[in-house]
């Protein structure tokens, strides 16, 4: 991968850890799902009037208004409201293992020995994170993992649905989204036209960063790269993603390191690198360069 690609690629996940700040930032003004909603409208409104689908990619669309963007993104925003933004990017990482599971229970994929392993480390990583202080309280700690869980979801029905373009994706997936995260908002929390338009900079501009820089412009960027290069290339590089936001939490909200999180959420990148990253064998005769 040429220097100025992984520039690109290590640009994207600087975005992304540094939407979990942005976001945590945001939920001090606006209530965590009513954000996530205007979140959707900004995408919505950007993407929607210059893509299309057709019905039967419109259904597939529809199920990933609940599993990606309730599920995942509404959960997301209301847990990381709770818990540390370095914290809340590490958990949201066991999306990749749940994904693994789900994708040999239902979609019969092999699971390796090696993926097996990768597992087994990455779920003792939460076990070592939740002894120590920086692991938040019950309630958003199981939304983080339901969050996961949505992402993992998500995936499954990406790869068993039709070939739909990833931008007009992530459009109509948030306009489908919209009322459902409205509906959620509405029963769950209170004074939210209020918190909109009282909101200041922090509020608006957390709405809009993570529409349009993490939304739009990095998945954009991030799946251009897909194209271009071997899967195995690319991934591995989004195990950076909880690191960096690890270190933007303690750089920019005075979140605290502590030996479990160095150990417990080094378990969880390692043992996800093993399920991601493919190891090829050597012919024999041959040398590595």
């Amino acid at each position: 991968m040429p220097f100025r690609h992984l520039l690109l690629a290590l640009g994207v996940i600087i975005v992304w850890a540094y939407n979990n700040i942005v976001i945590k930032v945001g939920v001090t003004e606006i209530p965590p799902l009513a954000l996530t909603a205007l979140r959707f409208i900004i995408v919505a409104a950007l993407v929607v009037p210059f893509t299309r689908l057709n019905r039967e990619q419109l259904k597939w669309v529809a199920l990933l208004a609940l599993t990606f963007g309730l599920m995942h993104f509404g959960l997301l925003f209301i847990g990381l409201s709770r818990a540390e933004a370095g914290t809340g990017a590490i958990l949201v990482q066991l999306g990749t293992p749940f994904a693994t599971i789900l994708a040999a229970v239902f979609l019969k994929e092999r699971l390796s020995p090696k993926r097996i392993l990768g597992l087994v480390i990455s779920l003792a990583g939460v076990v070592v994170l939740a002894g120590g202080p920086s692991m938040p309280p019950a309630l958003p700690l199981t939304l983080l993992i339901i969050s996961a869980l949505g992402w993992a979801i998500s995936n499954l029905i990406v790869k068993a649905g039709p070939t739909i373009p990833p931008v007009a994706m992530a459009g109509w997936m948030a306009l489908l989204a919209i009322p459902l995260l409205v509906t959620a908002s509405l029963i769950f929390e209170d004074h939210q036209l209020q918190a909109i338009g009282n909101a200041g900079w922090r509020g608006w501009g957390a709405a809009f960063y993570s529409a349009v820089m993490s939304s739009i412009l990095a998945y954009s960027a991030w799946y251009w790269l897909l194209r271009q290069y071997e899967v195995r290339r690319v991934i591995p590089l989004s195990l950076l993603t909880p690191v960096f936001a690890v270190m933007l939490g303690i750089w920019l909200m005075d979140e605290h390191m502590d030996i479990f999180k160095v150990i417990g959420g080094g378990m969880i990148v390692l043992g996800i690198a093993i399920i991601n990253i493919r190891f090829r064998r050597l012919a024999p005769g041959a040398r590595t360069r």
